[in-house]
């Protein structure tokens, strides 16, 4: 997401400059990918055959990682095609076209935010406990830091303390912070920063939501009512409603996300400590298992610790031991 010399905001890739920030990024990150734990992939020893051991081998580390069964068959099969193809004899060979084939995989996604016209809108939903605010204020400072204008509405009015957690992160990311008072309409809270938004020309709006009800329909009621005022202020849906998940919960973060999706329209995925569990490979299974792509992760607890998802710079992460293991 990228102002041009109009202002507006597209899906394109990041001029150079920010491509490279990206980059660095990922490169100072590598070593948190799965908790900071060993490559999966460090069972290669020099000398081992291209063998169905091997292939087993890479099947049982894809499924270590929680690719997902129907994901690590298919990166499997697909590898064993390519070594045909391309005559691959040697596993540390076989390995790195592995990463290639799972770049692909991933790339297959479109992983843009947001749209052309302004204001930019995302919203972020999620239970409480899976870093929903904290995830705000990241994503404001992330925006912030390339130079678009950033709204936040405090529109968790529910939970105790949360428009104060909010305040501390938005003052931090350099956003401006639209709230009322505890147990106000959040509809309102919305309405307000959208006015706000239009009146001084801010390039995005970002919408913390209410984790928890007393009951699930409740929640899902709010969120829908959310969208509604959004629609009849702008004309126009949200441009992102984005789920924060926790990669530490495993295969359950998917569970937890297709109660979101039944009465949702989520266009994308906000994974949180991802540096907090050894099976990095959670990415793969929660697209494949809900369609949806993963837009953002979380590798830390400060504030910079939140960068745009990259495939590339992703795979090189969990087969960071075995690039050492070739140089």
């Amino acid at each position: 997401m990228n102002p041009d010399s109009t202002g507006s905001l597209q899906e394109e890739p990041p001029p150079a400059a920010e491509g490279e920030r990206r980059r660095r990024w990922w490169q100072s990150h590598a070593s948190r990918v799965g908790g900071g734990k060993s490559s999966r992939f460090r069972f290669l020893r020099q000398g081992r055959k291209l063998d169905e051991e091997f292939y087993d081998s890479v099947l049982e580390a894809l499924l270590g990682g929680d690719v997902g069964l129907e994901m690590a068959e298919e990166l499997v099969a697909r590898l064993r095609i390519a070594a045909r193809d391309l005559r691959i004899h040697d596993p540390q060979e076989a390995v790195r076209m592995l990463e290639q084939l799972m770049v692909q995989r991933l790339g297959e996604r479109n992983r843009g935010i947001g749209g052309a016209a302004l204001p930019g809108v995302i919203v972020v939903v999620g239970v409480n406990g899976n870093g929903k605010t904290t995830t705000v204020g990241k994503l404001a400072h992330l925006l912030s830091a390339q130079g678009l204008s950033v709204i936040v509405a405090a529109a968790d009015t529910f939970r105790a303390a949360a428009r104060e957690q909010l305040g501390v992160w938005v003052e931090r990311s350099g956003a401006t912070m639209v709230a009322h008072k505890d147990g106000a309409d959040p509809g309102a809270v919305v309405f307000d920063a959208l006015a706000a938004a239009q009146a001084r020309h801010v390039d995005i709006v970002i919408v913390d939501t209410a984790g928890r009800l007393h009951t699930k329909g409740q929640l899902m009621a709010e969120l829908s009512k959310i969208g509604k005022v959004i629609e009849s202020k702008l004309g126009r849906p949200a441009d992102e409603i984005l789920l924060v998940l926790e990669a530490v919960t495993g295969m359950n973060a998917i569970v937890q996300a297709r109660e979101f999706q039944k009465a949702l329209p989520l266009t994308g995925i906000v994974l949180t400590k991802l540096d907090g569990t050894s099976k990095g490979g959670m990415v793969f299974a929660i697209e494949e298992e809900l369609g949806i792509p993963v837009k953002l992760v979380g590798l830390g607890e400060g504030i910079e610790d939140m960068q745009f998802f990259d495939p590339a710079g992703y795979c090189q992460a969990l087969f960071q031991d075995v690039q050492q293991e070739d140089a």
